[in-house]
Formats: structure tokens, C-alpha cells, sequence
């Protein structure tokens, strides 16, 4: 089961905020955010995405249904 967690990488090697109970030799996917500063990054990523989902016209219909 994939586990997100906050990490900081020190002299080249990178240590997570929290203890993590994984076998010895396990292999893991890191994924560096380097600018975490202002906005969150998935937030800024994800901005359109969700307009494009949420905010359309055929959304519409469903509110005039919902009148009736």
C-alpha cells in the first residue's frame, strides 16, 4: 500500500520526517518537491483539472433537474 511522507535530504541522502516499518532492501519511489513554498504543489497541478471537471456547462442540466 503506497505511504506518502514529508522527508529532508541531508548530506545526499534522504530522511524521512517519521519512521517508516519497511524491510530491509525495500525499493521505494521518491518524488522531490523542490518548491514547496506558497501554493501546495498537487493544489497548483491539479487547479485545471478540477475547473475542467466541476465548472462546465453540462453540469447545468443537472441543477434544472434537481428544480423540477
Amino acid at each position: 500500500m503506497p505511504t506518502t511522507v514529508w522527508a529532508l535530504v541531508r548530506k545526499g541522502k534522504i530522511e524521512p520526517d517519521e519512521a517508516l516499518e519497511l524491510p530491509e532492501g525495500t525499493k521505494v519511489l521518491v518524488t522531490a518537491l523542490t518548491d514547496v513554498t506558497g501554493q501546495p504543489f498537487w493544489l497548483r497541478v491539479s487547479k485545471t483539472s478540477l475547473e475542467k471537471t466541476w465548472d462546465h456547462s453540462q453540469d447545468n442540466v443537472y441543477a434544472e433537474l434537481l428544480q423540477r
